[in-house]
């Protein structure tokens, strides 16, 4: 282990390369890190190992601000330090009110749009279809290009001139407030 000691001199002294050599040979012991840390989090948590370790990892090195490491079992403490922001950062984040914090989480079931059982349930998506387009024309429209025509999201986007993103956050939109309104009828 003594290269990734040398690499940590290097990275704190400002050598460029240091960080990207750095990575491949300490990533196997962030990611396990990472998942002890995750293991104690509550079921459904959205935050994945892998997106921990690189957020800590450009927390640690990605900053232009030379770090002092004291070898190997210094850098690994500060990078427990730092999962343990990024964690209490996004728990934060996910209870805010202006997030929802308050209210339960509701999984979108795109089933109910891709794949109808019956007539009854075509019947009711034509309605809450109707009364989408008296609130939104344009989600609308998107969703007659996708539930009817069987468009993609990048399709959908690319006939409404639309960016992708765009589309991808008016059809989550969409596929909610068809959801509530059919589950509502």
């Amino acid at each position: 282990m003594a290269d990734v000691t040398r690499l940590l001199d290097a990275a704190a002294a400002g050598d460029p390369k240091a960080p990207a050599d750095l990575l491949p040979l300490i990533y196997a012991e962030l990611r396990q890190l990472a998942a002890v840390k995750l293991a104690g989090e509550r079921a459904g948590h959205t935050l994945e190992a892998t997106a921990l370790v690189h957020e800590a990892y450009l927390r640690l090195i990605g900053t232009d601000q030379p770090k002092d490491w004291n070898g190997r079992v210094h850098f690994f403490a500060a990078a427990a330090d730092a999962m343990r922001h990024i964690l209490v950062d996004h728990a934060r984040q996910k209870k805010s009110q202006k997030r929802g914090g308050d209210r339960p989480r509701a999984e979108l079931r795109e089933q109910i749009l891709a794949a109808p059982e019956g007539p009854d349930e075509i019947l009711a998506v034509d309605e809450a279809l109707a009364g989408l387009a008296a609130v939104d024309a344009q989600a609308a429209q998107l969703v007659k290009l996708r539930y009817f025509a069987g468009l993609s999201v990048d399709e959908a986007a690319q006939a409404m001139s639309m960016s992708p993103r765009s589309a991808d956050r008016l059809w989550a939109y969409a596929r909610a407030w068809l959801q509530r309104a059919i589950g509502e009828a």
